[in-house]
């Protein structure tokens, strides 16, 4: 994605009537249910809402993790659900970058290495993987520490590593599950400040999941999510 797709309003996502349903041994939750929206290419949104609303919920989905109970996401016009085994493992590892509030880093392997795997995985030459994962590192400001684990690293920097790996294949989409939520205030404004320098250098788009509202106010559009349904969709 570039510049002109920011601005010229091409619609990268299109969610239809989305609904999602667990089944339990006290009957099936619903959690979401009937949740349709657009967004376009080169957007920053936040989602919002009280615990258990459904955001965690609508990133799975929206990132292919889990598959909905009725309903459709289009990407660029295509069901992302007709994507099965292999071809779905290649579009989440080429097309969206994933951060999650609890990092999940490999502890055992190192910043470098740790950001080297989605390349590798994606079938990439070491060497390649290992001047790319240098390179991003670099730009989220840990070139310093690129043999540390992540036992010797600081949540901040932890969670620097979490989005370098997530950017490391070049995506075009970034889903972040609540990236400041295990951080102080002051490194969550760096992470925030970071988030979006990363934003306007490799033109992503960005949907992040936050209750930290002053992230939520530096993006360009925040919505809500309540009981199941979109509650609010504002433009910041």
């Amino acid at each position: 994605m570039n510049d002109s797709d920011a601005s010229n309003g091409t619609v990268m996502i299109e969610v239809a009537d989305l609904g999602k349903s667990f089944s339990t041994p006290g009957g099936d939750i619903e959690v979401l249910h009937g949740v349709s929206l657009r967004i376009k290419a080169g957007e920053r949104i936040a989602v919002v809402g009280t615990s258990g609303a459904g955001k965690t919920t609508l990133m799975h989905l929206l990132g292919g993790l889990d598959r909905p109970t009725s309903g459709d996401v289009l990407f660029e016009g295509e069901s992302l659900f007709r994507l099965r085994g292999a071809e779905l493992d290649a579009f989440r590892n080429s097309t969206v970058g994933f951060v999650f509030q609890f990092n999940q880093l490999l502890p055992e392997f190192s910043a470098l290495e740790n950001t080297m795997m989605p390349l590798l995985i994606g079938g990439a030459r070491r060497s390649e993987a290992l001047q790319k994962s240098t390179e991003m590192l670099h730009e989220v400001g840990l070139s310093h520490r690129l043999s540390h684990k992540p036992g010797a690293l600081s949540g901040g920097e932890q969670q620097r590593v979490a989005i370098a790996r997530a950017l490391v294949c070049k995506p075009r989409l970034l889903l972040a599950d609540e990236p400041t939520g295990n951080l102080d205030s002051n490194t969550s404004s760096e992470i925030m400040l970071l988030l979006n320098q990363l934003h306007q250098t490799h033109g992503l788009t960005m949907i992040i999941v936050t209750h930290n509202q002053a992230l939520a106010n530096s993006l360009d559009r925040t919505l809500r999510i309540e009981d199941g349904i979109v509650a609010g969709d504002n433009l910041n």
